[in-house]
């Protein structure tokens, strides 16, 4: 489904259905060089059970067209334009990594809009090293396989979405490749974990997220490490889901994640 938010052509995959306003919407929101595609499973899913999915292309990421916006707030603004071009007065908003901070100012400006705020791999603050911002910016393609040594926590899966013989170590690589190469005038990698590494205002916004909210978080997560969630877990009073995986946990962890994901959205 392409839209025009702000302007810009803007790409959103409905999961294999009709957008239908009328249904309950769910907006989903990927991380630092994904597309939406990382969401194919839960998107699919809840299309077909009852609810509208928009699992967006972010600016500068996939089909949607750039330049890639520079800060959190610039996206969640995108983000709830995107809901008025797609006719949704409300949605629940569900982010993964950069895409849960995306999530969490959107579901605070206005909070009325947001029915259920759910956070995956997920931490506040998201900063990034300066050792992996400085190789991100000599060698990016050093850098996408460094990250995936990190997110993925076993060197198999055992068979499930998208099915058996599915490299995750390369299939995730392959993505950040292709959405870096997508951006040849800027280096992408360096600067979506810019965007993490920049966002200072999760506390202000969970003070203003009236919707009940929930993390679903990998055990062996190396990226966003589960114990740096504690004081916004707190101050979101969320329900966390645990599950045995790495930071890439819809890949490593599908059906763990679709059934947090079913909770969360009941």
């Amino acid at each position: 489904m392409e839209l025009q938010v702000q302007g810009r052509r803007a790409y959103a995959y409905t999961g294999g259905k009709p957008f239908d306003a009328a249904l309950p919407t769910v907006v989903f929101l990927h991380g630092a060089l994904n597309d939406h595609s990382v969401w194919t499973l839960p998107a699919r899913w809840l299309a077909h059970h009852g609810h509208a999915v928009l699992a967006v292309d972010e600016p500068g990421h996939g089909r949607s067209e750039g330049p890639p916006l520079d800060s959190v707030e610039a996206l969640s603004e995108w983000t709830l334009a995107l809901l008025d071009a797609a006719g949704a007065r409300e949605a629940a908003f569900v982010g993964h990594s950069m895409g849960s901070l995306i999530a969490l100012e959107a579901a605070a400006r206005p909070p009325a809009r947001a029915r259920r705020l759910v956070m995956v791999g997920t931490a506040y603050p998201m900063k990034v090293s300066d050792a992996l911002f400085k190789t991100a910016r000599e060698a990016p393609l050093k850098a996408i396989d460094l990250v995936n040594s990190l997110s993925v926590s076993t060197h198999a899966s055992k068979p499930g979405h998208p099915g058996p013989g599915t490299w995750l170590h390369g299939a995730n690589r392959a993505l950040m490749r292709r959405m870096q190469a997508g951006q040849p005038q800027i280096n992408l990698f360096e600067h979506d974990f810019g965007v993490c590494d920049r966002y200072a205002n999760g506390l202000q916004a969970a003070a203003a997220v009236a919707c009940p909210v929930h993390f679903v978080l990998g055990s062996a997560d190396q990226m966003t490490a589960p114990k740096v969630t504690r004081e916004i877990a707190t101050a979101l009073k969320a329900r966390v889901h645990t599950l045995p995986s790495g930071h890439c946990l819809m890949q490593e962890a599908p059906d763990g994640v679709l059934n947090a994901l079913r909770a969360a959205l009941a």
